[in-house]
Parts: C-alpha cells; sequence; structure tokens
C-alpha cells in the first residue's frame, strides 16, 4: 500500500474551502442594481437591493436622494408608483413611494416589499393613482435589466 502526504498548505485550503462551503448557505447575498440618471428628476439618484428571503420571496429594498416632490412633475400626478418586471415578463405594481410630505428634509425616500415574482428590472413612475395595474407613461427612474 502506497501512502502520499498531504502538505499543510494543502490541508489549509482544503479546509478553508469546506468552511466556505459550510457558511455560504446561511449567508444573504444582496444585489445591488442602480437607477439609471433621469430626464424628468434628473437630480435623483438612487439603487435598488434584491435578496431572497428564507420563504424563497425577493426582499426588494431602494434607497433614493434627492426626488422631486411629486408635485413638481409635468403633467402633475398624484404618486409615485414602483414597478417589477418579472422573469415572465410581467409588470407588477408593487407599491407606492409616499408623497412630499411625507419626504425627509434633503428629499430621501426609502422603499421596501416582498414579492414572490423574481424581478428583472425595477422602474418608478409618476402616476394619478397608487392602485393603477398597467404602468404609465411618465417614468421617472428606471433600472438596466439584470
Amino acid at each position: 500500500m502506497k501512502t502520499t502526504k498531504v502538505s499543510t498548505l494543502q490541508k489549509r485550503i482544503f479546509v478553508g474551502i469546506l468552511a466556505l462551503f459550510m457558511i455560504l448557505p446561511f449567508m444573504s447575498f444582496a444585489k445591488k442594481i442602480p437607477f439609471l440618471l433621469s430626464t424628468i428628476t434628473p437630480a435623483a439618484r438612487g439603487y435598488v437591493k434584491i435578496k431572497k428571503d428564507r420563504n424563497r420571496n425577493f426582499v426588494i429594498k431602494i434607497h433614493i436622494s434627492d426626488l422631486a416632490e411629486i408635485g413638481r412633475i409635468i403633467p402633475t400626478k398624484q404618486t409615485y408608483v414602483v414597478w417589477i418586471v418579472t422573469d415572465r415578463d410581467l409588470k407588477k405594481n408593487v407599491g407606492r413611494v409616499k408623497s412630499s410630505r411625507n419626504f425627509s428634509n434633503n428629499l430621501t425616500v426609502y422603499f421596501e416589499t416582498v414579492s414572490s415574482y423574481k424581478p428583472t428590472q425595477v422602474f418608478i413612475t409618476a402616476e394619478g393613482d397608487e392602485s393603477v395595474q398597467t404602468p404609465g407613461d411618465v417614468i421617472v427612474l428606471t433600472t438596466d435589466r439584470f
């Protein structure tokens, strides 16, 4: 019977890889996607973070700074609505961003929701009503497809 020697370096690499595979399932990776520059609200900057929760739903978190008050959008609208494009190419209304009186002083917006649909794109429209089922023409911010 032939015996092979395993070096200390090889043992450390093996243990490191084993530890990584044991820890990896418990880590929650969030995909961070920036919004593209907007012609409607050019000062607005932000990003979307998406991750799966333990129930296999998708947690969608949005952070936007310098978003214009809804009353300043022309034509005048009532609310900002957040939409996702699903992996089946459906557009779903997932909630609204609260109006200007609820913004902080520096017009920073935080939005969070959970969806069972896997998003492939996120965009925000200015709408007259928050319960609309199809997005209007005034797209304020959008991400690339991811």
